[in-house]
């Protein structure tokens, strides 16, 4: 399999190639992480199954003093809720929210998704 895609030198090829482009220099390929196999997504039968949720942080505070947005979305039908929080809630104040704005809604998922960090 591989070698329909790799052969000895393939690297120093494409970074010749690439070194003579510009617009592929702009782009800084060799500061870029190196790309791992990649991993075949489940095929989703349900919605609100399985979701992926993030945060949109950084905002100027409302009226209510949220200054951030926790958006959970369904990863069948691209629907989304847009939730209002504060930056410093904790984890267990994140899932009073998450019960009473998600679960109350759609029940619970079989996966969630989230790249939010510490």
């Amino acid at each position: 399999m591989y070698r329909d895609y790799w052969y000895p030198g393939m690297k120093k090829d494409i970074a010749e190639v690439l070194a003579k482009c510009q617009k592929c220099q702009q782009v800084k390929y060799e500061h870029q992480r190196p790309a791992c196999l990649l991993q075949r997504m489940s095929i989703l039968e349900w919605k609100w199954e399985r979701i992926a949720m993030d945060f949109v942080v950084g905002l100027p505070k409302t009226l209510g003093k949220y200054d951030s947005i926790w958006v959970v979305v369904d990863r069948l039908t691209m629907l989304a809720n847009f939730i209002p929080v504060i930056i410093d809630y904790n984890a267990q104040q994140l899932a009073k929210v998450y019960v009473k704005e998600i679960v109350r809604l759609h029940g619970v998922p079989l996966s969630i998704i989230s790249d939010h960090g510490t």
